[in-house]
Formats: C-alpha cells, sequence, structure tokens
C-alpha cells in the first residue's frame, strides 16, 4: 500500500493491475515513461529561505530513518539497471550537508549504462568543493539564487551568505560542469524588480538562468496564488530589456519552457508549474531521503522502499514495485482543482 495525507506506508505497494504492459521501464496509465530520477539526500538545509521553511527550521528527518548510502545505491542501481532511469538529478534540503555526497555520487557515475548526473543545491560550501563534486561526477548543475542584493539575499534566506553563493557559482564554471544552471523564484513585493538583472548577470557569466513560479510546497502553507508571479508577468519584465524568442529546441519532458535572448546563443528558461503546466510529458520518479517513492512533486501517496529494503527483498521485488507505483501516477497535479490538497511534506523533505 501507499502512505495516503501522512498515513505510514506499507511495505509492498500496490498491486499490479492487469491493464499495465509486460515492460520493464517505468510506464503510467498514460503512456508517459519515468527517466528521470528525482533523489531527495537529506531534508536538512543551512539556509531558511522565507518560502520554503520557517525561521526556526523544521523537524529533521532521524537519522535511521534515512537510507544509507549502501541502501541509496542500492535502490539508485535498481532504477539504472532494471527500470530504464537515464538522468539522476540529486537534491535535498540541501545535498551538500549529506555526509559522504561525494561517495554516492562516485557510485552512480560508475553504473553502466551510465547515467547523466546533475545536483541542485543553494550554492554555499560549492566554492570549496565544486572540483571534488566534478571529479565525482557530476555533469550539470543547479543552484538556487533568488536576487543580487546581499541585504535582499539575507532577508530572503535569513542568512548573509550571497558571496558564498556567487563564489560557488564561479568555482562550478571553473570545475566544468556545463551548464551552471541558476535557479529563481520571483515574488511578489520582495524580488520581482530583479528579473531583467538576474538575466544580464547570467548572460555576462554564462550561467543559464531559469525562473521557478512559487508552488504551493511551503512548510508553513501559507501559499497563495495571487501573490505570485506568473510566467507571463515574468517574460513581460524580462521584455523590458530583451528580446526573446522561443527557442525551437525539442522539450521533450523538460519542464521549462527556453527562450532565446537578443538572438541567442543565450538562453533563458521559465518553469511555468502553475500557469502552463507540463504534466503530459511528465517524465519523473521521486525518491525521498528516507526510501519512499513519489510518483507526482504534489503526490499525495508515498510507496515504501525503504521497508522493503530492510526487510529482505530482492532487486526484482523492489523494481516491481516501483513499476506498480508509477502506472498508479495522476494525469495531473490538480492545483487548479478545487479540491486540491497541498503535500504534507513540504518541498525541502520531498526533494527538488
Amino acid at each position: 500500500m501507499t502512505t495516503e495525507l501522512g498515513l505510514p506506508s506499507l511495505r509492498g505497494g500496490p498491486p499490479r493491475d492487469p491493464a499495465r504492459p509486460d515492460d520493464s521501464r517505468l510506464i503510467d496509465g498514460f503512456g508517459r515513461v519515468a527517466t528521470d530520477l528525482r533523489i531527495s539526500l537529506t531534508d536538512r538545509c543551512n539556509l531558511r529561505c522565507t518560502y520554503c521553511m520557517p525561521a526556526e527550521g523544521l523537524d529533521w528527518m532521524p537519522r535511521d530513518e534515512q537510507l544509507t548510502d549502501d541502501e541509496l545505491n542500492r535502490l539508485i542501481a535498481i532504477a539504472v539497471h532494471e527500470l530504464g532511469v537515464e538522468e539522476l538529478r540529486f537534491t535535498g534540503g540541501e545535498p551538500m550537508l549529506r555526509k559522504g555526497l561525494e561517495n554516492v555520487l562516485s557510485a552512480a557515475s560508475e553504473l553502466r549504462p551510465r547515467p547523466d548526473i546533475s545536483l541542485t543545491t543553494n550554492g554555499v560550501g560549492l566554492a570549496r568543493r565544486a572540483e571534488a563534486l566534478a571529479a565525482a561526477g557530476v555533469d550539470r548543475l543547479n543552484v538556487s539564487m533568488d536576487t543580487l542584493r546581499p541585504e535582499r539575499f539575507a532577508e530572503i534566506t535569513r542568512r548573509d551568505r550571497l558571496q558564498d553563493v556567487l563564489d560557488g557559482l564561479a568555482a562550478a564554471h571553473a570545475a566544468g560542469m556545463r551548464p551552471v544552471k541558476i535557479n529563481t523564484v520571483l515574488m511578489r513585493g520582495v524580488n520581482d524588480d530583479e528579473a531583467a538583472d538576474l538575466l544580464a548577470f547570467a548572460v555576462e557569466h554564462g550561467y543559464q538562468l531559469r525562473f521557478i513560479e512559487q508552488m504551493p510546497l511551503d512548510a508553513q502553507h501559507g501559499w497563495r496564488r495571487s501573490e505570485m508571479i506568473t510566467a507571463e508577468e515574468i517574460l513581460e519584465r524580462l521584455e523590458q530589456r530583451f528580446v526573446l524568442t522561443e527557442s525551437d529546441e525539442d522539450r521533450g519532458g523538460a519542464p521549462a519552457e527556453k527562450f532565446v535572448v537578443n538572438g541567442g546563443p543565450d538562453v533563458v528558461g521559465v518553469i511555468a508549474s502553475v500557469t502552463r503546466p507540463f504534466c503530459g510529458a511528465c517524465d519523473r520518479t521521486r525518491l525521498t531521503a528516507d526510501g519512499q517513492v513519489r510518483t507526482c512533486l504534489f503526490a499525495t501517496g508515498e510507496t515504501d522502499l525503504r521497508a522493503m529494503v530492510r526487510g529482505g527483498s530482492s532487486d526484482a521485488e523492489i523494481a516491481e514495485t516501483w513499476r506498480n507505483a508509477m502506472w498508479g501516477k495522476k494525469a495531473g497535479h490538480d492545483i487548479d482543482d478545487p479540491g486540491f490538497l497541498q503535500p504534507t511534506r513540504p518541498m525541502s523533505a520531498i526533494g527538488g
């Protein structure tokens, strides 16, 4: 069974639907195939962003509930070898707070076929670890940064660490990770006046900027759609200083709509999860730090693989349970549905 609305999950997941095709991949009932695995390494974070968690932080996951390195490596290997996963994105919380991070990355990079490996981080501490992360197998990097102003950064994150993030971006670029992406959330009356400045900064330094609509994933459950800066508004702000044209690159299952900046070669992305949902092409499956499979960022149910790993299940049994869970994936996140329920886990506990 799966977890529903915070109830404990049980080993084994949902039973197989006879309608599910005899296919080893992670196919859902709408014909989508999950080839991108998002892996949360920890729910802990060293920032306290106002749109993510309260100033005092959260009650962190007990260490014994978190997957060990060996357990995590095993599930990743099952995903790649048995289920056809081709891309791994390591997230958090803040993934660099995970002890032994480079060991986990190295094990993933040694898998064959080798998956594409990326990391999403807040950039604090990145400057001193960028070379080690690249050596461990990280191909691409996403750094969350919502402002270029030190005082505003301290206000948003409740930490005075902007220079550390800027140094981390430069170090990642120097270490050869391509592209280095910046993820930015614009908030009305907070930093929405910086959209064009952020894009100019990214173009100047050779980074790729992606704006993300603020989503209902905060621990405080204070999200209001009326306070969100929409994709349309983001583009309007950018077009005051830049000429944007839609990219003709095949988007596939990528979450970002890409726009060419001033004729190229630079591009900017907009992830409009709320106003322009891309659920129909979703190719993602998610694994939380405590070993729960989530079929969607906004899922209210989870399937417990940790219990199977610790209970002696075989790789084949775990893979089949994962397939069954993905077969039941919903068509979309239903944010616009009057009955929409925000996930009980906040973003820091789900992973980006």
